[in-house]
């Protein structure tokens, strides 16, 4: 039993742990870029797409396909920003005065979120923390941004607040500053009706790569569509990576399990030999002997997954709640053990400990048959 409650307690908790770290990491890059970008197809390879139209006839088309929450115009552009004698590199986001901003209300951690819902352009930007602490700055500071192009320009701007994803190392945090769209419309001589791109956003990751190819065969032959992974195919192959150690705990959590039972079994009927004989002298065949054995063990099973599952899941609802194990965010990029406990994850691993556990509890019970119930009467 308590071997059992042992191996279920850590199965539950390296699920919940690696999915909760994927499920963290995973929302922190989508909420930078979206689920799915829609850019001009062409060989430009630089921070600045080629423009396109904003008013597309797609647009609509992309909102009615099952699972899009949402589709926004957006541009990008690559700025260096100088504050005293600090100078940094950034990548200038622009985003639609009718975009929340939900992902940066949620790490933001000081200042306000930038208004662009004016009729003018907005001068109000967002920066990171990491960004804030290299220039010296804070909510309400004034900076000057160069866009290196022909001829270069400066624009002032108002820091109007300060997040922080923990993705300070990963070209996130790091470079992004988040503004105005029609900044960099105004910036490179565009129009109302021109945008550097489109970012959809989907209710349910799990339909990313379904939905995508529906997106491209919506849109012109001319732009392209690139989910996520196809993006930034690095950090997506690392957390792919991490279900490896998940299948690695949870086969070594049931053979764990698995060997004590099997011991524990094997004991049990070695201590029972004489009673074996006995109800085989009265005329009990093997699959009813082995059936009291079977149930002995499936008894003693549950009894341990119902004991693993109360620590387990009591302990994940402890992190979940209090964040009471914490992490260093600049090695983890969270600030504590994340957290996601699926009732499904549950279920099949429940499932999945008993059927391997009776499965090999197969094996002793086939000792069983070996028994002669003259000599075992005789001699036990």
């Amino acid at each position: 039993m308590g071997g059992i409650a042992l191996g279920l307690t850590v199965m539950i908790l390296a699920v919940a742990i690696v999915t909760g770290f994927q499920e963290e990491i995973r929302g922190k890059v989508i909420g930078f870029g979206s689920h799915i970008q829609i850019i001009k197809y062409d060989s430009n390879k630089s921070l600045e797409a080629t423009p396109i139209a904003r008013n597309q006839p797609f647009v609509q088309q992309v909102k009615e396909i099952p699972g899009v929450e949402s589709i926004q115009p957006v541009g990008r552009k690559p700025g260096i920003i100088k504050s005293g004698d600090a100078i940094e590199g950034v990548l200038f986001k622009g985003v639609d005065r009718n975009d929340p901003l939900k992902f940066f209300g949620q790490h933001l951690v000081s200042g306000r979120l930038p208004q662009f819902n004016g009729a003018e352009k907005s001068n109000e930007i967002l920066v990171s923390a990491q960004l804030a602490s290299q220039l010296k700055l804070a909510a309400d500071s004034n900076l000057i941004m160069y866009f290196v192009q022909d001829p270069p320009k400066a624009r002032k701007f108002k820091v109007s607040g300060i997040y922080n994803t923990g993705l300070g190392d990963n070209d996130f945090d790091k470079i992004y500053v988040i503004g105005d769209l029609r900044v960099i419309q105004q910036l490179n001589n565009w129009d109302s009706t021109l945008v550097g791109g489109f970012e959809v956003t989907l209710s349910d990751y799990s339909q990313l790569k379904a939905i995508n190819e529906q997106v491209y065969q919506t849109i012109p032959n001319d732009l392209t569509s690139n989910d996520v992974e196809d993006v930034y195919p690095q950090i997506f192959g690392w957390l792919g990576l991490m279900d490896t150690n998940v299948y690695i705990i949870i086969i070594l959590m049931l053979s764990v399990s698995v060997i004590n039972m099997i011991t524990s079994l094997l004991i049990m009927i070695l201590e029972r030999t004489r009673m074996i004989g006995i109800l085989k002298a009265l005329g009990a065949g093997n699959r009813a002997v082995s059936m009291i054995f079977l149930r002995q063990a499936g008894g003693l099973t549950l009894r341990g997954m119902v004991i693993g599952n109360m620590i387990g899941i009591g302990l994940c609802l402890i992190q979940h709640y209090t964040g009471l194990i914490s992490l260093n965010q600049e090695t983890y990029y969270l600030s504590s053990v994340p957290i996601n406990l699926e009732w499904w994850h549950l279920i099949v691993l429940n499932i999945g400990t008993f059927a391997v556990c009776m499965l090999c509890m197969l094996l002793p019970v086939l000792v069983i048959a070996r028994f002669s119930p003259a000599k075992t009467i005789r001699f036990a």
